[in-house]
């Protein structure tokens, strides 16, 4: 028996729930602001740790320094990065959590994933290709088995997490740049293999939303999302 694939309604619907959360607002410095981006059955799941201060202000996931770091690796421009038919945003954590002082931001609200993820992901891993895990806090609410490894160890398995549909990458903050200037592998080999999985999955959907087009009677695809 096929499993009966969600609607477009139901992602609205639950994306309008949790952008009106306000769960934790006792807890932030700041008035509640989710900040993700999940209107569409896209190819690919992008989790990363949670917005930070520019990201809190304008709305607009990944629009910083680290953003234009992440797109780089991907190999994608802005306007592919930002169509919701290629990319859904989901952060661990939806608002951005504040600061400590000297430390940078205070980790992703730890209810936040329990709380928004399960959900999420119910409705999005049927047309899910490829999930891209940013961050430690990301492998570690999505890859609790790798937990306790070293990030470096869990991100040089890309080739074998890949295979699987996921990756494990690290945070492409600025505050990294030591990190990644000590493990020049991961720009070198890593990278490049990213590109290829994330150029696939995007042929993938493209090619599997043709097929619906030609199989489905037209009145069942008004809410079905368009190839970018």
């Amino acid at each position: 028996m096929t499993q009966r694939r969600p609607s477009l309604r139901e992602l609205r619907r639950l994306s309008a729930e949790a952008a009106a959360c306000t769960l934790c607002a006792a807890e932030l410095p700041h008035r509640p602001r989710p900040v993700f981006r999940v209107e569409r059955f896209a190819p690919i799941l992008l989790i990363g740790q949670a917005p930070g201060r520019r990201v809190h202000e304008t709305g607009l996931p990944w629009n910083d320094l680290s953003g234009q770091t992440l797109r780089r690796w991907l190999e994608l421009s802005p306007e592919e990065f930002y169509d919701p038919n290629r990319l859904a945003i989901l952060p661990t954590g939806l608002c951005w959590p504040g600061t400590d002082r000297g430390k940078g931001d205070r980790p992703p609200m730890p209810r936040c994933a329990p709380t928004w993820h399960p959900r999420f992901l119910e409705l999005l891993r049927p047309t899910t290709r490829l999930t891209l895990l940013v961050g430690s806090y990301a492998v570690a609410a999505h890859l609790p088995d790798q937990a306790k490894r070293p990030l470096a160890d869990v991100v040089a398995t890309a080739p074998e997490l890949l295979r699987r549909g996921v990756v494990a990458l690290p945070h492409p903050s600025p505050r990294n740049r030591r990190w990644l200037a000590q493990r020049p592998w991961f720009e070198r080999e890593i990278v490049p293999l990213l590109r290829a999985y994330v150029r696939q999955a995007l042929a993938d959907r493209r090619a599997m939303v043709k097929s619906d087009d030609r199989s489905a009677p037209s009145e069942a695809r008004r809410d079905r999302p368009r190839a970018g």
